[in-house]
C-alpha cells in the first residue's frame, strides 16, 4: 500500500471541518449541558478524525480498517446525539439538517475508504 500521511487525506480533512463545526454549534447549548450533551457530542465529534489518523499510522491495512470501523461507530453516535439535540430542543430544523448532510457525506468517505482498503488487501 502507498504511503499517504493522514493529513492529505480527504476523509480526515472532511472530519476535521466537521468537529469544529460541532464545536461552534454546541456553543450556544445551554452552560448547564457543559458536562453532559455538549461534552458528549464534542468528544464524539473528535473521535472521528483521531480515529482515521490513528488508523493511518498503524502498520497492516487490516489494523487501518479497524480504527476506521471505529470512526464510522463514533460518526453514527454523534448522529444520534444530535437527533437527541433537536429532540430537546437544542437545534432546529435547518440546523438538523446540515449536520445530517455532513454526516451522510462523511459516513460515505469512511466507507469509500474502507471499501478502497479492502480492495488492496490481498485475498487469500
Amino acid at each position: 500500500m502507498a504511503y499517504q500521511k493522514y493529513t492529505e487525506l480527504e476523509v480526515w480533512k472532511k472530519a476535521r471541518q466537521f468537529a469544529t463545526y460541532i464545536y461552534n454549534l454546541t456553543s450556544s447549548f445551554p452552560k448547564e449541558e457543559t458536562y453532559g450533551l455538549i461534552s458528549q457530542i464534542r468528544r464524539c465529534s473528535v473521535s472521528v478524525p483521531s480515529n482515521i489518523a490513528e488508523g493511518s499510522g498503524r502498520q497492516h491495512v487490516k489494523e487501518t480498517i479497524q480504527f476506521l470501523t471505529i470512526a464510522r461507530g463514533s460518526l453514527y453516535e454523534l448522529e444520534t446525539q444530535i437527533y437527541i439535540a433537536f429532540d430537546i430542543g437544542f437545534l432546529i430544523d435547518v440546523q438538523l439538517k446540515e449536520c445530517l448532510e455532513q454526516i451522510e457525506v462523511l459516513g460515505k468517505l469512511i466507507n469509500g475508504y474502507i471499501r478502497h482498503l479492502n480492495n488492496q488487501t490481498p485475498k487469500n
